[in-house]
């Protein structure tokens, strides 16, 4: 472990050679397993599984009983809800080791997955979406997507603050925060105050 600026209970496991960011809690039974990323300022709540080469971002939120398999990556931001579950191999069999084809799972920054959600391997969360409780997400959701249901689909699109927006014509505008959306083919981008796309910190660099 690198950093040690961190709280976890004392029930918890934490492994030797894992990354633990300052700030972090980690609560009652939760596994941190050796070759895991965990950023700064998470918060990983009980009975969690954070399984080797998973990483997490910083300021993460994980509620109890979820299990981040290797091949999980969650950016920044992200919130995984109660007993949310990852796999990393299609087609798995106890008598068959299929290490060498885990398929990488992203969650990207902002996201929020419900209570119970199951998230088949190899798809792409995009960021700011929101997942519905109880879903099956077995194909990539688009950025502010919101998708529920099983299998998944989706139902609408939501705010940067996680509230709906409703597009009239090419455009939205958040009722609650008055952040601005206009959809581009399948594809929605925030705007900045000006009407213009908001460039993102990479563009920015």
């Amino acid at each position: 472990m690198i950093n040690k600026d961190y709280f976890a209970h004392e029930t918890a496991c934490i492994e030797d050679d894992c990354t633990i960011g300052e700030g972090t809690k980690i609560w009652h039974f939760s596994h941190i397993m050796k070759g895991s990323v965990i950023g700064r300022q998470c918060n990983i709540g009980q009975n969690v599984v954070v399984s080797p080469g998973a990483v997490l971002g910083d300021g993460v939120k994980v509620q109890n009983n979820v299990s981040v398999y290797t091949g999980v990556i969650c950016e920044d931001r992200v919130f995984l809800g109660p007993s949310c579950v990852f796999t990393n191999v299609i087609n798995p069999r106890a008598f068959l080791s299929r290490r060498d084809e885990f398929r990488r799972t992203l969650v990207r920054h902002g996201a929020s997955i419900g209570a119970n959600v199951t998230i088949v391997c190899g798809c792409t969360i995009g960021k700011f979406a929101m997942i519905g409780a109880g879903s099956v997400v077995t194909k990539d959701v688009p950025d502010y997507a919101l998708v529920y249901g099983v299998p998944s689909r989706i139902h609408g699109y939501v705010c940067e603050c996680g509230e709906q927006i409703v597009f009239s014509g090419q455009a939205a505008v958040c009722g609650a925060c008055g952040k601005r959306y206009q959809m581009k083919g399948t594809e929605v981008e925030e705007m900045s105050c000006n009407g213009h796309e908001r460039r993102t910190d990479s563009e920015n660099q």
